[in-house]
């Protein structure tokens, strides 16, 4: 255990003289041994900083190996179709920001000779680049001192400075102020990855481990003993959404569309379907969806099973039907007959990834009895 800075009385408000030193003491010793921690690659910093948006690490690790290994430097992402790209994103959502790794990819070897310069105001004019990251790469890659502000870090900062309210960025003020003060002379990327490090391990939402903290003595709401009421919590509203699926089949061969190329989940591959509109059963949405989007008429469907998935702000349960129809859906860029095997070149939103494996179980009798 190291040894903690002195409590500090909080009327004579707070003095971080040794917060920085003991924080990056204890990263260095505590740190996690992660794939992206191994390199100083700008490239490769990157990478792991954007998969890790609104992921944890653990599920980050087989991704970013995964791309690494698919596309091992800016050059060779530059050049990859974007399919293939949106298909190594595959199961990490928010697919805007693979689209973003691709076109700030391929401005770096057009401009800047495949390398991320190490110039704030050049990277942020990147796509997917804003503050947050281009302060996470930059220092880690380069050890620019850029401050930076994520969930983990805001809610380590309110807790030291027991700020009141939902930790959202109308903190962000008062979190970038002390950052500032704090802030080291060197190892800028040691302290920025010490502090996410901290929030993640120690200092986490739930049950605080303030006994293993190496800057509590500096913690306002832990001298308080606020810390497991700051902040205070979001109210989540969910939203939960049914919705049909039709399995088309000929031959052997499944139809698939491509979703619009904006909005949710835009420019991925899915079966045709759709929300349930307040008063329908699934069969009637069914086929509703399929005159709407196909001009199919719908000769008749038997239901195969159910899958569920959660995104940020719904969840969605889909009923999958295997169906029959009288006329043929058209067949152009953005509609296909592709066979099983075929999946796995098609990027697909996770849901349907579920479906699909699913499909192998259930179909061929089912079909049979159509």
């Amino acid at each position: 255990m190291l040894k903690k800075t002195a409590v500090i009385p909080a009327e004579a408000g707070i003095l971080y003289k040794f917060f920085s030193h003991n924080l990056i003491r204890w990263y260095t010793r505590h740190k996690r041994d992660l794939p992206w921690r191994r390199t100083k690659d700008p490239y490769k910093i990157w990478v792991s900083e954007i998969m890790l948006a609104q992921t944890t690490v653990q599920a980050v690790i087989v991704y970013y190996e995964r791309w690494i290994k698919a596309f091992p430097t800016v050059h060779g992402l530059a050049r990859a179709p974007l399919q293939k790209v949106l298909k190594q994103w595959q199961g990490l959502g928010y697919y805007d920001r693979a689209r973003n790794l691709h076109k700030a990819a391929k401005m770096l070897v057009k401009e800047h000779q495949g390398l991320l310069p190490p110039d704030p105001l050049i990277v942020q004019g990147l796509p997917g680049f804003g503050p947050y990251t281009t302060g996470a790469v930059l220092s880690i890659a380069y050890d620019i001192p850029l401050p930076i502000i994520d969930t983990n870090i805001r809610r380590v900062v309110m807790r030291l400075l027991a700020l009141q309210g939902v930790a959202n960025a109308q903190q962000d003020a008062r979190v970038r102020e002390f950052l500032l003060k704090v802030y080291p002379s060197q190892r800028a990327g040691d302290f920025n990855q010490a502090l996410m490090e901290l929030g993640a391990l120690i200092c986490r939402n739930k049950q605080p481990q303030c006994s293993m903290c190496p800057v509590s003595g500096c913690c306002q709401a832990y001298q308080q003993g606020r810390q497991e009421i700051i902040p205070r919590p979001h109210k989540k509203i969910i939203k939960n959404i049914q919705a049909v699926i039709a399995i088309i089949q000929k031959d052997g061969y499944y139809f698939i569309q491509k979703r619009p190329p904006f909005g949710l989940l835009a420019g991925l591959w899915e079966f045709p379907g759709g929300k349930i509109e307040y008063g329908e059963s699934p069969k009637k949405a069914l086929r509703r969806e399929l005159k709407e989007e196909l001009s199919l008429q719908l000769k008749s469907a038997r239901y195969l099973f159910e899958v569920k998935h959660c995104y940020t702000q719904f969840k969605v349960n889909l009923s999958v039907f295997a169906c029959s129809v009288r006329n043929q859906p058209k067949v152009d860029a953005n509609h296909r007959w592709i066979n099983y095997k075929d999946f796995s070149k098609y990027p697909l939103p996770s849901a349907s990834s579920k479906i699909i494996e699913k499909l192998q179980f259930s179909l061929s009798s089912c079909f049979n009895q159509l």
